[in-house]
């Protein structure tokens, strides 16, 4: 993985029915890097998970590849 966008990506369309309709977008910020995650409708529930827990582990994870380089990232799911 060259970028925490491919790595959203890839860990995305191994959760989803419908990979191809995923995508990332990259938006950098002054202090933090936004990561807008897209997925097909009926596949957000899979990709936030129960209570939340599979968005939250997918964070955790962006969250400490961002600190390994030294920069802050944010993940937001929408619709």
């Amino acid at each position: 993985m060259d970028s925490l966008k491919e790595l959203v990506e890839h860990m995305a369309k191994s959760l989803v029915d419908k990979p191809d309709r995923v995508e990332v977008d990259e938006i950098p910020g002054q202090q933090t890097t936004l990561l807008a995650l897209k997925v097909d409708k009926d596949d957000l529930g899979k990709v936030i998970g129960k209570q939340g827990k599979t968005a939250a582990a997918m964070r955790t994870i962006i969250r400490a590849a961002g600190t390994k380089l030294n920069k802050r990232y944010h993940l937001d799911i929408v619709e």
